[in-house]
C-alpha cells in the first residue's frame, strides 16, 4: 500500500512520561482508590491519544508477493513485514465478516501494537475499509480498543476503550456503490459495538481477514506484542458474483516476516470449511 508520512507513536507517548513521573512523586492521599481511578483514566487518555494518526492498513511496498493466477484455487503462500491472515483477491468484493475472541496479550515496557480486523481492499490497491479490535501496550499494560479506519481517507477512528481478552467479536464491512457499512460487535462489552455508514470511491479488489503490527515507528512497523495466538472463524465474504468462505476464492496466505526474515506471526493452514485460521506469534521485531 501507499506510504503516508510517517507519525511517529513512540515520540507522543515518551513526550507523556513525565505526565505519569509528577504522578507517582504524590504524596499519600485521603482516597487511595480515587487516586488509582484518576490515573488509569488519565493513563488511558495519554494512550488513546497517541493513536490519533496511526496507520492501520498500510502496507509496506517491500512485501513478497507470490505469482498467483485467477484460474488457479487454494491458497498460494507470501510474505509481508506486518501483516499476517488471508486475502482473497480477483473479484471484485462487496462484504466481508469474520468472528474471534479477543485474544490475551502479554505486554512487556516496550511500546508495542496489534490490529485484528476485517477490510476489503489493501492488498492490491491504496486503500482499506476496514474494522475491528486494536491492543496497544504501554508501560507493562494493555489498553484495547474497537475502531474503524477508511484507509487513507482518516486516521484510526477509535471507538470502544473497553475492550478485553476474551471478548467475543464480530467484524464486517459491506459495501453497496460507493456506500460503506463497517460494523463491530463486541457481544461480551456491548459498549465498544458500533455502526458506521462512509463513502468511498475504491477499487474493491481484495477482501482481508488480518493481524497487523500497525505503522509507524520511524520509517518502520512497531513491535508486535505477544498476543499468543489469534483465532478467526466463520468467515464470509461475497462479490459482485457469489458469496462464499475465504476458500471459495483465490487466497494469499500471508505470513508475517522480520527485517532479518525471521518469521514474526504465521496463520495455520485454513480449516476443514474453509472459513477460519490461526495466526501464531513468534517474535515481536
Amino acid at each position: 500500500m501507499r506510504h503516508r508520512s510517517p507519525r511517529i507513536l513512540s515520540a507522543a507517548l515518551a513526550a507523556c512520561v513525565p505526565v505519569f513521573g509528577l504522578m507517582a512523586a504524590f504524596g499519600p492521599v485521603a482516597n487511595a482508590s480515587t487516586t488509582h481511578v484518576s490515573q488509569k483514566a488519565e493513563a488511558l487518555a495519554i494512550a488513546r491519544n497517541a493513536l490519533k494518526h496511526l496507520d492501520v492498513g498500510w502496507r509496506p511496498t517491500d512485501h513478497g508477493v507470490a505469482v498467483h493466477r485467477a484460474s488457479i484455487t487454494g491458497s498460494t503462500p507470501t510474505s509481508s513485514s506486518n501483516w499476517s491472515g488471508y486475502a482473497d483477491v480477483d473479484e471484485t468484493f462487496s462484504s466481508v465478516a469474520g468472528t474471534w475472541t479477543e485474544p490475551s496479550t502479554t505486554c512487556t515496557s516496550t511500546e508495542a501494537l496489534a490490529a485484528f480486523w476485517v477490510g476489503i481492499d489493501g492488498y492490491s490497491s491504496d486503500s482499506v475499509e476496514q474494522d475491528g479490535t486494536l491492543v496497544e501496550c504501554y508501560e507493562s499494560h494493555a489498553y484495547q480498543y474497537s475502531w474503524w479506519e477508511m484507509y487513507p481517507t482518516n486516521d484510526i477512528q477509535v471507538v470502544g476503550e473497553s475492550v478485553a481478552s476474551g471478548d467475543h467479536i464480530t467484524g464486517t464491512v459491506t459495501r453497496s456503490g460507493t456506500s460503506y457499512r463497517l460494523t463491530v460487535t463486541d457481544s461480551t462489552h456491548t459498549a465498544n459495538s458500533f455502526s458506521t455508514t462512509q463513502t468511498g470511491s475504491d477499487a474493491n479488489s481484495s477482501a482481508e481477514w488480518i493481524a497487523e503490527a500497525p505503522c509507524c515507528s520511524g520509517s518502520s512497523v512497531y513491535p508486535l506484542p505477544d498476543f499468543h495466538t489469534w483465532t478467526l472463524s466463520g468467515a464470509t465474504v461475497s462479490t459482485t458474483s457469489g458469496s462464499g468462505v475465504i476458500s471459495t476464492y483465490p487466497n494469499y496466505e500471508i505470513t508475517m516476516t522480520g527485517s532479518s526474515g525471521d518469521t514474526k506471526a504465521a496463520p495455520s493452514a485454513l480449516n476443514s470449511s474453509g472459513n477460519g485460521f490461526t495466526v501464531t506469534w513468534e517474535h515481536s521485531t
